[in-house]
């Protein structure tokens, strides 16, 4: 292909979110899981004002940007406020959580892939 001809989308390397279907979550939280292998996966998470992604851990190194909107990130017990632009990174096992200050999106990169959201 040459540099100036575009590719289909829906191949293994461009992905097309639009024609990926939102899974409800908890109540003003939604998610698509946008693309992954073994080794690495890619989600948005959609939070309405007032969405809580409640306390949790998990095995699986997490790294997440904010996307658009504000939210109150916990990390072990310390929270920060985070807003457009911003990332915050959570090692292994470590409890974590996040309460939408301001309807928005977090788009979260995991290593490996979360087995349990497919």
């Amino acid at each position: 292909m040459s540099t100036t001809e575009t590719a289909p989308l829906l191949t293994p390397n461009f992905v097309d979110s639009e024609t990926i279907a939102w899974e409800q979550v908890g109540e003003g939280v939604k998610r698509k899981v946008l693309s992954y292998d073994k080794n690495l996966m890619m989600v948005r998470v959609a939070f309405e004002t007032g969405g809580v992604g409640a306390l949790h851990q998990h095995p699986h190194i997490q790294m997440s940007l904010i996307e658009s909107g504000v939210f109150e990130i916990e990390i072990e017990g310390v929270k920060n406020i985070l807003k457009a632009g911003d990332v915050f990174y959570v090692h292994s096992n470590l409890i974590h959580g996040a309460v939408c200050k301001e309807k928005g999106v977090l788009v979260d990169v995991f290593n490996p892939m979360r087995e349990d959201f497919v």
